[in-house]
């Protein structure tokens, strides 16, 4: 029992992490540089973004989690590099949005977050479909994250 905590904990750690580097692009940007962007009535307040990516990252954590444990690092291959590369994408998107203020870029890469994310719920509903239902609600936010990315990018051009 206590390995298998240590395993989870392992899993959602790496996931932090990915939050934590994410938000130190974001901290700095939204008081000097987001607030003064126009934005869509539809964009939630700034409260709401860190209990919703602070849940997803606890949901990615878990789902990876899954995956490892029915199928192992050798059985998971593709399935945990996909979740690698999309835990990279979405550092990456934080740095070109909030760290270069770069809403043009950033929209392209959450593009190719949003299908990496795709390939990756696909990949792990087919080990396990726990695991690929535990990616849909990161699925939905980000798509729901390209359109605000747009928004704000086409509003400030």
């Amino acid at each position: 029992m206590a390995k298998t905590i240590a395993e989870i904990v392992g899993f959602l750690l790496v996931c932090v992490a990915a939050g934590a580097m994410g938000s130190a692009f974001t901290a700095r940007a939204i008081p000097e540089w987001y607030v003064a962007l126009q934005k869509p009535p539809w964009t939630p307040p700034n409260g709401v973004f860190g209990p919703v990516w602070s849940a997803l990252y606890l949901m990615m954590g878990l789902a990876a989690w899954l995956v490892w444990r029915k199928a192992g690092w050798t059985g998971a291959t593709t399935a945990l590099a996909l979740f690698c590369v999309q835990l990279v994408l979405n550092v990456l998107w934080s740095a070109l949005f909030f760290g270069m203020r770069a809403p043009g870029a950033a929209f392209i890469e959450i593009v190719l977050l949003w299908v990496m994310i795709a390939a990756t719920l696909v990949s792990f509903w087919k080990i396990t479909p726990a695991a690929g239902a535990l990616l849909v609600p990161y699925l939905l936010w980000v798509a729901f994250a390209a359109a605000l990315n747009l928004a704000v990018w086409r509003m400030n051009r």
